[in-house]
């Protein structure tokens, strides 16, 4: 029933991020292990190549998220997700990752990052240029992860991302009571 409640709280509508210029900060996080890449009983060694791998998305000014599932963090993968969801005149705000270095040449708004490997998480040329915000919404995410739910299997991931986007996207500082919380979700049942 639960996992019911979750679908209903995806978003129905396709809103694109970024539009008229706005900052959308874009980040991939890993979480809990993929029983589909290492089977039960094998050794898990280091790294995040085991990990579910989640892709969210910010926009500043709407102040929603969207997160999505994604097989891997390669930019062949990364890159026609931002295009389908964020506008090209937006600008990009990542951090310091690979598969971002061409974000510039497809978004007119330009891309900007910091290097959080070089203990930059806010540029000190520009104060507007970080990626504060979204990982504010993985620290949520995590811990609810962890400390509410413990175990997710891949197949049922979505509905925990659909679950932690209503949330961010419904909070009281978006002007959103319990009320009207509780009538989106029933819109979505539908």
């Amino acid at each position: 029933m639960s996992h019911r409640i979750r679908e209903a709280m995806r978003e129905n509508g396709f809103d694109v991020f970024g539009l008229e210029g706005g900052d959308v900060e874009v980040d991939e996080t890993f979480i809990g292990h993929d029983k589909t890449i290492k089977p039960k009983g094998e050794k898990r060694g280091r790294g995040y190549h085991h990990k579910n791998k989640v892709l969210s998305l910010v926009d500043r000014k709407s102040g929603k998220a969207r997160s999505m599932v994604i097989d891997d963090v390669k930019a062949s993968t990364i890159m026609p997700i931002l295009q389908a969801n964020i506008s090209r005149e937006a600008r990009i705000l990542t951090d310091e990752a690979g598969q971002y270095v061409h974000v510039g040449k497809v978004f007119d708004g330009g891309h900007a990052f910091t290097r959080h490997g070089a203990g930059e998480y806010v540029s000190s040329d520009d104060a507007t240029v970080h990626t504060n915000t979204i990982e504010g919404f993985f620290s949520v995410f995590k811990r609810g992860m962890k400390g509410v739910y413990q175990h997710c299997g891949h197949n049922h991931l979505h509905r925990y991302l659909a679950e932690y986007d209503h949330r961010y996207n419904h909070r009281k500082a978006l002007g959103f009571n319990d009320f009207e919380r509780a009538e989106a979700v029933l819109k979505g049942v539908s």
